[in-house]
């Protein structure tokens, strides 16, 4: 897990995203697959990924002429200290809490909504069976 310190801003979770879901890419990949749209200049995302690999966040390689950008970490190990301060701050620890605000303030599909009853059969067989 990287320090405190090294926690990613907005738009480096963003970049995180595009890795996350795409695999290692280049930065005119990243710029390109951004969430939110927003138009930026190539050198601002490079600027930012190298920042991110100085950081610890990403890992940089070289496939021909072009750097291939990975992240450091998996997305859970990202996110998991993360989502417990938000939990924990925000929410006073009730997990119910902030299942109730996404299911509010979202729009859920009938996909999503089956994929999370899934998820929760899938973690209360776990926790019986221990």
């Amino acid at each position: 897990m990287p320090p405190k310190s090294n926690q990613p801003s907005n738009l480096e979770l963003q970049v995180l995203s595009v890795l996350w879901e795409s695999g290692a890419s280049t930065v005119r990949d990243v710029l390109a697959a951004l969430p939110d749209g927003k138009a930026r200049a190539y050198t601002t995302v490079l600027t930012v990924m190298q920042n991110m690999e100085k950081k610890g966040l990403l890992t940089r390689s070289r496939q021909g002429s072009a750097h291939v950008y990975a992240p450091a970490e998996s997305q859970r190990q990202t996110l998991k200290p993360m989502m417990q301060t938000l939990l924990r701050n925000v929410f006073g620890g009730r997990v119910s809490t902030v299942m109730q605000h996404l299911l509010e303030e979202t729009d859920v599909t009938d996909a999503e909504l089956t994929e999370i009853r899934r998820l929760i059969d899938q973690r209360k067989k776990s926790k019986s069976a221990k």
